[in-house]
């Protein structure tokens, strides 16, 4: 039998998660199929995510009779109770995973509200409240790597809540983002509390650098360049966002080392891992599993889409990838600046638009829960 290629990213010490949610998967023991042939060992969910599931099926309309016949209108207040109940059903499949791996693996993903984006005391308490409606500890909240973002993940993270931060694109951003981890880790451990029940990942978008880089290389060279300048243009095509995240995990390295944090892991601690998201390839000219196959090594997460997960167990080719070549990744990065590609620049929009994004996808969520609400008031 051929070996399933998802499984053997395990041998390279990546996890695979999954970015997606719905009812019927957890309840028909797909996940749990998932997990076992695959090695699945995490999930993650968005508005987005909850949006399309909730809107494009009827697994969830017995449960918002219910929650209708129990008095409650508000579409906020029950669109939650549908995401946590689908939270915690999924983080108590993951409970065997999570116990294997001591607290390694085996987390769900829950997002807080993207309308606290840029608000810290609000980002707080938001993710503690639903820290404690959820109500397991193979949970994680998810909260957006902003600049409001990074005193939030220190508070939470002090506090012993698992953090999964969000919508990270740039190099800086996540060094801001590990050192509030590491931060909030100590202050939990100054504080008395058992530093290994706490985890996080660092989510770093990819896909979405290249898609904007690309378009702007695109542009530049329909305006006809000096032949050296187009095959400079052309050689960065579908580079930028590998080089990028190579060099964050470099990054990592660095900061999850020396007396500092092993103080931390001498505890118990578990590093913060980067987690590769935005791992769908958006442009047809690549292939569908590029940001898996140039993204493998030790203690990182690739969460897929269903399509990307499926196309890596059809065909992909695991390899120790992660580390190839940093010095050349260093290159594009140097080659993007001289070129005047401006990453930095395209990172600070990439943020900006996610969080535009994902307010815009929660309003639309909440706009499929009050039509489905009202869908069924009318029947009543």
């Amino acid at each position: 039998m051929t070996r399933n290629p998802l499984k053997a990213l395990e041998e390279h010490g990546q996890s695979v998660w999954l970015d997606y949610i719905r009812r019927d998967l957890l309840k028909s023991g797909g996940l749990a199929k998932l997990i076992d042939e695959d090695g699945l060992k995490g999930m993650t969910s968005n508005p987005t995510i909850f949006g399309k599931a909730i809107g494009g099926s009827a697994d969830y309309d017995d449960a918002l009779e219910s929650t209708l016949s129990a008095g409650e209108t508000d579409p906020g207040a029950i669109y939650e109770s549908l995401a946590v109940a689908d939270i915690r059903l999924a983080a108590d499949i993951f409970q065997p995973v999570y116990e294997a791996t001591r607290g390694g693996d085996g987390y769900v993903s829950l997002e807080v509200s993207p309308a606290m984006a840029n608000h810290t005391g609000n980002t707080v308490a938001e993710a503690r409240r639903l820290w404690q409606a959820v109500g397991r500890p193979n949970v994680m909240i998810k909260v957006p790597g902003t600049e409001a973002g990074v005193p939030a993940i220190r508070t939470l993270i002090g506090e012993g809540i698992n953090i999964n931060t969000t919508l990270l694109f740039a190099r800086s951003a996540y060094r801001a983002v590990a050192q509030a981890y590491i931060e909030g880790l100590e202050q939990l451990a100054a504080d008395g509390g058992d530093v290994g029940r706490t985890a996080g990942v660092a989510s770093f978008f990819v896909s979405r650098i290249d898609a904007k880089i690309d378009a702007e290389i695109d542009r530049r060279l329909a305006g006809n360049p000096a032949p050296e300048e187009r095959r400079a243009l052309e050689s960065l095509r579908g580079q930028v966002a590998i080089a990028n995240a190579k060099l964050a995990y470099r990054d990592s390295k660095e900061i999850f080392a020396g007396p500092r944090w092993q103080a931390l892991a001498d505890r118990g601690a578990h590093p913060q891992r980067l987690l590769w998201a935005s791992t769908g390839t958006k442009d047809k000219r690549y292939s569908d599993v590029l940001y898996v196959e140039e993204l493998i090594g030790p203690d990182t997460v690739n969460t897929m889409p269903p399509a990307t997960l499926d196309a890596f167990r059809d065909h992909g080719r695991p390899r120790a990838s992660l580390e190839e070549d940093v010095e050349g990744a260093q290159r594009v990065i140097d080659e993007a600046e001289r070129l005047g590609l401006d990453l930095d620049g395209v990172t600070t929009a990439l943020v900006e638009d996610g969080v535009r994004l994902f307010a815009d996808s929660f309003d639309e969520l909440i706009d499929t829960v009050t039509k489905k609400r009202d869908a069924f008031r009318q029947r009543r």
